[in-house]
Parts: C-alpha cells; sequence; structure tokens
C-alpha cells in the first residue's frame, strides 16, 4: 500500500510550485498492467485546480504529472519507497460534479446539489438513520455539514463523517461552471486536418 499523508505531502508543494491548489489525492486498484495480464494494477490519482478557473488544462496536467514523478523518483533513489506496487499515476483537473474534499468546497459549492456517503449514519427523524445523502448542500456550520436532503429534509452531520462526496451534474451547476479554457483548442484541430 501507499502512505498517502506522505505522498500528499511531497505532491502539495509541486502542485503550489505550479500555481496549483490540490483537491484529492487517492491510491486504488483499478485497471490492468497489460491487455493479457489479469493482474490489476494500482493508481495514484492526483486532482488539482487552478484556484482562478477550478480546472487545469491538459498542459498544467502534463506539467504536474511531470513534476509529481521527478520528486517521487528522487526519492526513491534516495532509498524511500513511498509505493511499492506498480501503478499509473493520473493527473487530472475535478471536473464539473467534483468531489468535495475541503471544508472551503463546502462553503464555495453551497445551493447545489450533492451526493453525500457517510462513515456513520446520521439520525435523519423518522426515516431512521442513514449513510447515504443526497439534496441541496447549505454550508458549513463549524465544522458540520448542512445538506436539505430530498428525502429528510435539513440534515448536518459532522464533516468528520464524510466518507465521499460530489456534485451532482445539474442545469443549475453547469451554469455556474467557469467556462473550459479553450485557448489553443484552434491549433489542434487544424493540425488534426492536415
Amino acid at each position: 500500500m501507499a502512505d498517502i499523508a506522505r505522498i500528499i505531502e511531497i505532491v502539495e508543494p509541486e502542485a503550489k510550485a505550479l500555481g496549483f491548489d490540490l483537491v484529492r489525492v487517492r491510491y486504488f486498484k483499478g485497471g490492468e498492467i497489460g491487455p493479457l495480464s489479469d493482474a490489476e494494477e494500482f493508481t495514484l490519482q492526483i486532482m488539482a485546480e487552478r484556484p482562478q478557473t477550478g480546472q487545469l488544462v491538459i498542459e498544467d496536467c502534463a506539467a504536474l504529472s511531470h513534476r509529481v514523478s521527478d520528486a517521487i523518483d528522487a526519492l526513491e533513489e534516495a532509498g524511500e519507497v513511498l509505493i511499492a506496487d506498480a501503478y499509473r499515476l493520473e493527473v487530472s483537473s475535478p471536473g464539473i460534479d467534483r468531489p468535495l474534499t475541503r471544508p472551503k468546497d463546502y462553503v464555495n459549492w453551497a445551493g447545489h446539489e450533492a451526493r453525500v456517503q457517510l462513515v456513520n449514519p446520521v439520525d435523519v427523524g423518522s426515516g431512521g438513520d442513514r449513510k447515504s445523502l443526497q439534496g441541496e448542500l447549505l454550508g458549513l456550520e463549524g465544522d458540520m455539514v448542512v445538506l436539505e436532503d430530498k428525502k429528510s429534509g435539513r440534515v448536518s452531520f459532522p464533516l468528520s463523517d464524510v466518507h465521499s462526496a460530489k456534485l451532482v451534474l445539474t442545469d443549475k451547476l453547469i451554469a455556474a461552471t467557469r467556462p473550459l479554457d479553450t485557448s489553443g483548442a484552434d491549433e489542434i484541430l487544424e493540425e488534426q486536418e492536415d
């Protein structure tokens, strides 16, 4: 396995050096090493964003991928084994229906629909206890996430109890999302036509 906390210590300064905010680092099993192999490979997934746009373009992903690879390689050459397994490095933008991973995400995306999976069930009154919620994110009150759940109404739960959370793709979210940076798209299309 991998020590995610240690990997974040390495990745975050590399992202900051490029002017990016780190959104999430995950290490999971998935994919195949080769078409004839039944052995599964691991993926080190890094999500980052430009604070001004909330996105990364392809060149940003490539730049961060190179910096992270170089940093990990240098530490491994010095004798520190960060990841013992074979793995694939995946660097991406969080996308429109982004994961909610930081306290500021719950504030910035208040008013939008979110799907939340909890570690510990939350009491929703007559509906009993639930670990899966979906509805309008109302924001943070201290360390408590507040959500207007579609089935149970207003629900609060500790941010520390969130297993996973992400925005739900809706027309409202699409309208609120900054347009993707399309600079350079014309050059790419022209090169493909030649």
